[in-house]
């Protein structure tokens, strides 16, 4: 008679004192087999029920195909984050400096010694409620979720596999998306405040869209006044492609000046935009104390972004050509950016009343303005004729 094996075990090990006796150690083990190989697992517990329910877990690993070997039982987190780092430097990603701020304040903290294959609701809860104790804004807590995220799915495409689940981790609502633009009016203001050297680099902004670090990255051989263009490289821009910026507005009249100004100081910079003769670095003293004498408090440099995107889409060019200018690659994200004001609001309520006003008023007898007013009979009687 054939005998069935047993799909798993749970039991103490012992260990042999110097006098001969032996002695039965607390902690619970489990054993267990997958493909005729042999796999036996600490619980960490002295709780007979804690390594029932393990033996349970690895059995339905088994029978579903999920079970991966011990190998990615024993990965820490702190491990798949230094995984996550190393691809940011493989691949000279611009943001590595705010992951590794994140790693080094708060997961690594938090989570370096959980293991991976035990991270789940429980451990993003209780991070998540940490930090919004902490005060941190929805936005901040989901990039550092996102970091959490991108390590697990890195983990979980290496060859061989680090993990064996990929969990879910939801990402909090953001409701801080800034929706702030200056008009022409607060941007002369704001213009007249800034000090001589911001001066070139607010216009360009404004008339543009282009972002604070591709702006700073700009040199003169890139601008071409004949062509009335500015060309951006792609390994200055955030999606790593070129684009070329039109020449326009007051933007030739002050980049002149400001190549004047840098040829008859005899500086040698080649940064466009330059403060002391190198490249121009933190500005964010300056601009607020601008912005809150031009009555702008609150404006961030980013808000002449949105600006230009309203001001392009408003003027009729195309958005496909605006995107183009403005560098965004999804429509979902540039419509974020096309920004509807009051001043927006007021003259379409005014021109649909306008036509209301047009078109109602021709079925119904109602005088146009400037038109003799009909007497209330008349108006009847032309509608019940």
């Amino acid at each position: 008679m054939t005998r069935t094996p047993r799909l798993g075990s749970i039991y103490q090990r012992k260990k042999r004192l110097p006098d001969g006796s032996v002695q039965v150690l607390s902690t619970w083990w489990i054993k267990y087999h997958r493909n005729g190989q042999v796999f036996r697992e600490s619980s960490g517990s002295t709780n007979y029920e804690d390594a029932k329910r393990l033996l349970s877990r690895r059995l339905g690993e088994i029978a579903t195909g999920k079970f991966g070997g011990l190998g990615p039982e024993r990965i820490l987190m702190g491990s798949l984050f230094d995984d996550l780092l190393a691809e940011y430097r493989l691949f000279g990603r611009r943001s590595i400096n705010g992951l590794e701020s994140r790693l080094k304040v708060h997961l690594r903290p938090a989570f370096g010694d959980i293991r991976a294959a035990e991270f789940g609701t429980a451990q993003l809860k209780r991070y998540i409620a940490k930090r919004q104790r902490d005060g941190a804004a929805p936005a901040t807590i989901n990039r550092e979720l996102e970091a959490v995220q991108r390590a697990f799915r890195l983990a979980a495409t290496s060859d061989p596999p680090k993990v064996v689940r990929v969990p879910h981790i939801p990402m909090l609502p953001e409701k801080n998306v800034r929706t702030g633009f200056l008009d022409d009016a607060a941007y002369l203001r704001l213009r007249e405040a800034l000090p001589e050297h911001l001066r070139p680099l607010l216009v360009v902004g404004y008339h543009t869209g282009a972002r604070l670090g591709e702006l700073r990255s700009l040199r003169w051989d890139q601008v071409d006044f004949d062509g009335r263009r500015v060309v951006l490289l792609g390994e200055t821009t955030k999606n790593g492609e070129s684009r070329t910026l039109p020449i326009i507005g007051e933007m030739r009249e002050w980049l002149r000046m400001a190549k004047d100004i840098r040829d008859a100081r005899g500086t040698k910079c080649t940064f466009v935009f330059q403060f002391g003769g190198a490249q121009l670095g933190e500005f964010r003293k300056t601009w607020k104390r601008a912005c809150q004498q031009a009555g702008l408090e609150g404006l961030h440099f980013h808000d002449l972004r949105r600006s230009a995107v309203r001001h392009m889409v408003r003027a009729g060019i195309p958005e496909k050509v605006a995107m183009g200018i403005s560098g965004h690659k999804t429509r979902a994200i540039f419509d974020r950016y096309n920004i509807v004001s009051e001043r927006d609001l007021a003259e379409a309520a005014a021109r649909m009343e306008r036509r209301f006003e047009e078109s109602l008023g021709t079925l119904l007898g109602t005088p146009a303005q400037g038109q003799a007013e009909v007497a209330p009979q008349d108006t009847a009687g032309k509608l019940l004729n």
